[in-house]
């Protein structure tokens, strides 16, 4: 029987930790809440591979299913039948200068023509969607805008308890994260505000050139997701000072632990934004008052967690699957002739 949806599942190396956990939702979550559609499961190999760019095309040719969805910017170049790719991000061409010399090329000649071919384009918030335009020609009529989400703990875990209180970076070192005007700020705090700071992640050699005389900057290395909850429930206040972001789903994290969450701007997803305290990419300043303000009024500085909590709610990851299966079934619905 054709498959009504092509789903692949692969877990590659360039895969970050929230490119996987929207695959397995979507994996786990499609039969829940979309039972009249017919999903079957491919993929093979790695990125960039002969298994990804010939057998993955091969198979879908054989198995002719109405609608492919690549969830990954991996794709193969050719893809011949109806297909959605999700794209969380284009930082690599927006920061092209933290990316490797070949990537620029490879979103352009191999990834923007699928983008550009694909019955839609799936990301995470409203600020990717004039990116893709720019970048990769991808018409914003063409990309449907569907949050992440998270499924928090119930109850939330045991908060973490060190001998200072913290703040708190979950992710990657990427330079784009800007993990060093985090690290100034918080070493510039006064001496009087004895505050560590605890980024997940091995050890940055770099990042501690900077120092607070009464705090200190701890390395966690890699955590569990109860561990990385636990931090959060613990933290004075989450801090992500990433240049861009997809979505950010550490934020999301953090606002449902009922931490307060300090942020770029640029770093913030639109549904995120009224609950996040944000302040200008690359503002040492600005981001160092608001960090002294979390440090020295803790009570102020958490009064509108509980509410954040509350509207957040909703954002979980049966709704993205959920609203995932909805575009699925739009688009199954088109005519043949606007399919085209």
């Amino acid at each position: 029987m054709t498959p009504d949806i092509a789903l692949d599942v692969r877990e590659t190396s360039h895969m970050s930790a929230g490119m996987r956990a929207y695959v397995g939702a979507l994996r786990r979550l499609l039969p829940v809440v979309a039972p009249d559609l017919r999903v079957a499961e491919f993929g093979s190999g790695d990125n960039f591979d002969v298994a990804e760019q010939l057998a993955m095309p091969l198979r879908l040719a054989r198995l002719r299913p109405r609608l492919v969805h690549v969830p990954t910017p991996f794709v193969p170049r050719i893809l011949p039948v109806p297909h959605v790719v999700t794209v969380h991000d284009v930082i690599d061409l927006e920061f092209a200068q933290y990316a490797k010399r070949k990537v620029g090329p490879y979103w352009r000649r191999v990834v923007g023509p699928v983008l550009r071919s694909a019955r839609a384009v799936i990301t995470d918030d409203d600020a990717t969607v004039p990116l893709l335009e720019r970048y990769l020609g991808v018409a914003p009529s063409r990309v449907a805008v569907i949050p992440l989400g998270v499924d928090a703990p119930e109850p939330l875990p045991e908060p973490m308890v060190r001998a200072r209180p913290y703040f708190f970076y979950a992710g990657n070192h990427r330079p784009h994260k800007d993990l060093a005007t985090l690290v100034t700020a918080w070493a510039s705090l006064p001496d009087r505000d004895a505050i560590d700071l605890v980024l997940t992640g091995a050890e940055e050699p770099a990042l501690r050139l900077a120092r607070h005389a009464r705090g200190e900057l701890v390395f966690a290395g890699d955590c569990s997701l109860e561990e990385v909850w636990r931090w959060h429930c613990g933290a004075v206040a989450y801090v992500h000072p990433a240049l861009r972001e997809g979505f950010g789903l550490p934020l999301l994290e953090a606002v449902r632990a009922g931490t307060p969450v300090i942020a770029a701007d640029t770093a913030t997803p639109s549904v995120l934004a009224p609950y996040v305290h944000r302040y200008a990419a690359h503002d040492a300043v600005a981001l160092r008052a608001l960090l002294l303000r979390a440090a020295e009024q803790p009570d102020a500085f958490r009064a509108g967690v509980e509410p954040a909590r509350a509207a957040t709610a909703y954002l979980t990851w049966e709704r993205t699957v959920r609203d995932t299966a909805g575009l699925y079934r739009r688009l199954l619905a088109e005519p043949r002739a606007r399919r085209a």
